[in-house]
């Protein structure tokens, strides 16, 4: 959600997301058309929240707790030396509501009021208890429909109260607000020229995002999470945590014991039958195929995850990099490229700050 009355864009941007495994925070700057990477940091933790929670329990129990949140980014900002105050956060997608909707044509003063009034039939909360964002898509060439395309965005007020407190607390200036999904959009795809299916594998969640010409058309979230590998792995090999997070990610999907790769096989399957399903459904209605499958968030690296995906979908799969296109020192090469993503989020919402 960006202020519009901020017409000029800072030269420097921090960009933060608060996961809930970690908090990501990138720095980044423009410099005429390009972009330098300036600094980054995170630092991991389970203590994000007021409340312990599980994959089955509804999103409205994800609490942060305000104070410990500003503390954590206040010790990343110092121990990075980052003095950038202007920050954009990241929202969370089981904190914001998706949709997409057709509308008349009309001027562009009355599409505002059109989009409150329509906003209600697509959204649980009252329209007085979210704050709205939203992006009109471009059409397709050659469409001749003098409808408007609305990609709509709602975010309960006291999610955004919390995000104001955090930043205050933090001492930064809150530039705005955007949703995981946009933002990721941006760092990932946002100069493709084709329809790109956008799996983001969180550590509670997961989103899957289809992305057409570089505009974000569709996000769907699920309760699918990268969490049952690591706890699968350590049930069925009678291991500690620690070491089933390091053997997942070390070997994965290659590992030589098949009743674990099995057993994995059997929780990536639904995330990929989601898939399947969400590029039908868009095909049906755009009457476009789905022509890349971009994998992102933490587990995008595990062994053999990628080639599993293209052997089911049968289409190019990648594990694009959120820092292609960026200035930074060369030594930082190979730990950026492994870091890109769990930094994807932050990337993307830190570029929109900066107009890129």
């Amino acid at each position: 959600m960006f202020n519009p009355l901020k017409i000029f864009f800072p030269k420097k941007m921090l960009g933060i997301d608060i996961g809930a495994s970690a908090i990501k925070i990138v720095e980044v700057s423009r410099w005429g058309g390009g972009k330098t990477l300036e600094n980054y940091g995170q630092i991991k933790s389970n203590l994000l929240y007021r409340d312990s929670y599980g994959s089955s329990q509804e999103k409205s129990s994800y609490l942060l707790s305000n104070d410990f949140t500003a503390k954590v980014i206040r010790g990343i900002l110092d121990e990075a030396k980052i003095k950038t105050k202007e920050a954009i956060f990241s929202l969370p997608d089981f904190s914001t509501f998706c949709t997409s909707f057709d509308l008349p044509a009309m001027t562009e003063k009355e599409i505002p009021g059109a989009i409150r009034y329509n906003a209600s039939q697509y959204i649980t909360l009252p329209v007085s208890e979210v704050t709205l964002d939203w992006q009109i898509l471009p059409k397709t060439p050659g469409d001749k429909n003098s409808s408007l395309r609305v990609l709509l965005v709602a975010v309960p007020n006291q999610v955004v109260q919390d995000y104001q407190s955090i930043a205050r607390m933090a001492g930064l200036n809150l530039y705005a607000l955007e949703s995981e999904a946009m933002g990721i959009a941006r760092a990932l795809a946002k100069n493709n020229k084709k329809v790109v299916c956008l799996v983001d594998m969180g550590v509670r969640s997961s989103t899957i995002n289809i992305v057409d010409k570089g505009f974000l058309k569709k996000s769907y979230s699920f309760n699918f999470n990268s969490n049952q590998f690591t706890q699968t792995i350590s049930s069925v090999l009678g291991i500690g945590p620690e070491q089933a997070e390091d053997l997942k990610n070390k070997e994965g999907l290659m590992y030589t014991r098949q009743d674990v790769v099995k057993t994995l096989y059997l929780l990536i399957d639904p995330l990929l039958i989601e898939v399947k399903n969400i590029s039908a459904d868009f095909f049906q209605k755009e009457k476009k195929q789905i022509e890349e499958i971009y994998l992102t968030g933490g587990p995008s690296n595990i062994p053999g995850l990628k080639e599993y995906f293209a052997e089911t979908l049968k289409k190019n799969v990648l594990v694009p990099n959120c820092f292609s296109g960026f200035l930074y020192p060369p030594i930082l090469e190979q730990t950026l490229r492994q870091m890109s993503p769990s930094f994807s989020t932050a990337v993307g919402v830190a570029l929109g700050g900066l107009g890129i």
